[in-house]
């Protein structure tokens, strides 16, 4: 039954269902949102103070991932969560992204909002319910949001569009697309795709943003019935006085100093315009209104030229990319190697191959346990010209990493076509807008160095969107630094020539219209086309064989019911020939045996040895082995590692052996055949039958005579006359003659 604080509507033929007032009490605003089985904790709490001297909104939005959600204990020696994983950060920022352009720029009290996951059906994925958790509670909370949001999953299968498909559809599914919009607008978008089609990605945007309407009217039930008074939200406006007085200066100035061809350039001349206000003028106003002004014009100059000129700052077309330069092959250690330079932005990509145990494990609550492609971004301040602490990844490094790697991923051969672990590491060695999308174009063209056999080229493009109070706007191509920062929007699309691999959209507005985004995605292809002209112009397919420094990768299968053979008891077999080989053996479950080595000799080796331990012992065949124990009637012979054979004293030669010491002794190499195999499994060796074979083919040598074949067969002067009835003299062991 449904309580009064429980609102629910139905999405994609399940139930979304919002509940307040029953956990989390003293947050400023909570709610829990289930999808399924899939339930997520929200909870928003603001600051009473706000902090001073930032001029930035301090939003924190924290995504916690508990594995008793999902019934899983965490891995290591705690056996406790520890730093978020990389789709916890991923799931913060796809909830940070939309919800931090509806709260007021000006507001500087501290905002947090926190996402427990408390049950994952790994079904429903909960990053959904986190972005409609947070857009509720913020709407019941105090703090002024220009809400509420709805967001959805949308998949394309069979050549249908599925609402919210499960994490299971997705591995089939064509897109995976997350559409969040307000009630006018698309504020955010973010997917990944198999090459899909421009008009499909289109339809399905469209879909999302309508679906999203039903979560949306579902929510504001929630706030009428729930809902706190908001608090006012602070107004921060240019001083018009102080705008009219330092006009000269600026509109003498600022034109050429933003024409300036280089970013430093161009920075520096800022730089010195604003110092010069701040001498000039400031006794009369405060430095920071002056810097306020001067933002202001500098944002105004750049969007007018734009919207009412068509004119970049750096003299492009609205629809051109900037200058374009590849090269391959530049590391000549690595396995692959690329740089991709397009205007002042560059990054250079290396390609490294590894064993399939090299494959990164994941402790999260989604049902992959692990993944064979990594990519890997790297932003130092340097390519920023900048001096900043250097450290682990941020939010914003994992962030591009994971868009480049879902980029690319649809273009990897399969595992088990090339059974290797791919990782890609992104070095930005200078930014100018989109190093994310640089990232991608770089990554295809190393993975091509290195001989990785991909399907096609990826490439990447930014595209920006400047819009004007009378509806008015225009739709970037390429943009650069300085036009991300004074621009509206910032639409990163990656693709094939045959459709698109990733996509994200943000924006600094209320959302744009589904005409701006139906104009930004066929503009967007032209570019990519280009940029994918330029980079086969330098490549144009992968290199027809690996790098020689990268692992050769070999594969065998093995009986699964024979794979503790080859593992030993606490893996001391497998580890014992792995340093005998130095290669790597990976042992999958279904019996595939993936054998990787530097040179072909050593993979061999263990490829010999892992069948030796596999084979089946056969009634008749011939085997070289070593002799192992000596005992009163005969001699234990090791003829595959870990399985011995018998040969009777009265197998050993063909006349009458006194003494098994005589013949053989403990780690002579023996040639003998498997002459029966009785129902416990025991092997019984014969060399006599394979004297009496010898004696059969004409031209063999004369019985007793030493051969290469059969070192310990020595020539006997006087030997015991063979019985004429066909019985030997019997020994002792057998009995005595009747």
């Amino acid at each position: 039954m449904i309580s009064p604080n429980s609102f629910e509507c139905e999405v994609g033929g399940r139930k979304l269902i919002i509940d307040t007032g029953k956990l989390a009490g003293q947050a400023g605003g909570a709610v829990t949102a289930r999808y399924g089985d899939t339930v997520v904790l929200v909870t928003v709490c603001t600051s009473d103070e706000p902090r001073e001297g930032i001029n930035f909104l301090p939003l924190t939005i924290d995504y916690e991932e508990r594995l008793y959600a999902a019934g899983k204990i965490p891995g290591g020696f705690i056996r406790r969560e520890g730093r978020p994983s990389q789709e916890a950060t991923l799931a913060s920022r796809q909830t940070d992204r939309p919800i931090r352009p509806l709260l007021p720029k000006e507001w500087r009290n501290d905002i947090q909002i926190i996402i427990t996951v408390l049950s994952a059906d790994q079904e429903n994925d909960p990053d959904i319910l986190a972005v409609i958790g947070g857009s509720a509670a913020l709407s019941i909370s105090e703090v002024p949001f220009e809400g509420p949001i709805g967001a959805v999953h949308i998949g394309y299968i069979n050549d249908e569009l599925i609402l919210n498909p499960t994490l299971a559809q997705l591995e089939d599914s064509q897109l995976d697309m997350v559409v969040v919009s307000t009630k006018e607008a698309v504020v955010m978008v973010e997917a990944g795709a198999r090459e899909a089609p421009e008009d499909i990605v289109l339809k399905a945007i469209e879909l999302g943003h309508e679906t999203n309407q039903g979560i949306i009217k579902l929510q504001e039930q929630l706030q009428q019935a729930c809902g706190k008074p908001k608090l006012e939200a602070p107004v921060s406006e240019v001083n018009p006085e102080t705008l009219a007085v330092i006009a000269p200066i600026v509109d003498d100035k600022l034109a050429p100093a933003l024409k300036q061809p280089e970013k430093s350039q161009r920075e520096d001349a800022l730089s010195s315009l604003k110092k010069e206000l701040v001498e000039s003028f400031g006794e009369t106003f405060a430095e920071e209104d002056i810097i306020k002004a001067l933002e202001s014009r500098t944002k105004s100059e750049i969007r007018g030229q734009l919207l009412d000129k068509g004119e970049r700052i750096d003299g492009r077309g609205i629809d051109e990319v900037r200058p374009i330069n590849c090269e391959v092959g530049l590391l000549p250690r690595t396995h692959g190697s690329a740089l991709f330079t397009r205007g002042q932005t560059q990054v250079l990509t290396i390609t490294t191959l590894g064993s399939v145990g090299k494959e990164q494990p994941l402790d999260g609550l989604g049902i992959e346990e692990k993944k064979r492609f990594i990519h890997h971004y790297n932003f130092p301040p340097f390519s920023a010209g900048e001096t900043k602490r250097v450290g682990s990844p941020g939010r914003r490094e994992i962030g591009h990493g994971a868009l480049a790697e879902r980029a690319i991923e649809p273009i990897l051969p399969k595992a088990e076509d090339f059974p290797y672990t791919i990782r890609l590491v992104s070095e930005v060695l200078s930014s100018s807008g989109s190093t994310s999308m640089a990232s991608v174009c770089a990554s295809s063209l190393s993975l091509m160095d290195a001989g990785i056999p991909t399907s096609a080229a990826v490439a990447g493009i930014a595209m920006g969107l400047v819009t004007g109070d009378d509806g008015k706007y225009v739709v970037l191509t390429d943009i650069q630094g300085i036009e991300d920062n004074y621009g509206d929007m910032d639409f990163k699309i990656a693709g094939t020539d045959k459709g698109i691999t990733a996509m994200q959209m943000d924006t600094k507005l209320k959302g744009v219209s589904l005409e701006v985004v139906g104009k930004t995605l066929p503009q967007a292809r032209q570019a990519r086309l280009s940029i994918l002209e330029a980079m086969q112009k330098t490549i144009s397919a992968s290199r027809p064989e690996l790098s020689k420094y990268a692992p050769r990768m070999y594969k065998i299968t093995i009986d699964p019911e024979k794979i503790g053979a080859v593992i030993g008891t606490g893996g001391r077999t497998i580890r014992s020939i792995i340093e005998e080989t130095k290669t790597t053996i990976d042992v999958d479950n279904d019996g595939t045996v993936l054998i990787g080595s530097p040179n072909e000799e050593s993979a061999r080796k263990a490829i010999d040895i892992i069948e030796s331990l596999t084979k089946e012992v056969e009634i008749g065949t011939t085997y070289t082995g070593k002799v192992t124990r000596i005992l009163n009637f005969g001699a234990m012979v090791e003829i595959l590692p870990g399985k011995e054979g018998l040969v009777h004293i009265s197998e050993l030669e063909d006349y009458r052996v006194d003494k098994v010491e005589d013949v053989v002794k403990i780690g002579d190499e023996v040639t003998v055949k498997v002459i029966n195999i009785d129902d416990m499994g025991r092997v019984n060796l014969s060399r006599r039958a394979l004297f009496e074979k010898q004696s059969d083919t004409p031209g063999a040598k004369p019985q007793g005579a030493p051969s290469k074949d059969y070192p310990f067969r020595t020539q006997r002067d006087s030997r015991p006359p063979r019985n004429k009835g066909g019985f030997h003299n019997r020994g002792p062991d057998r009995g005595r003659r009747r």
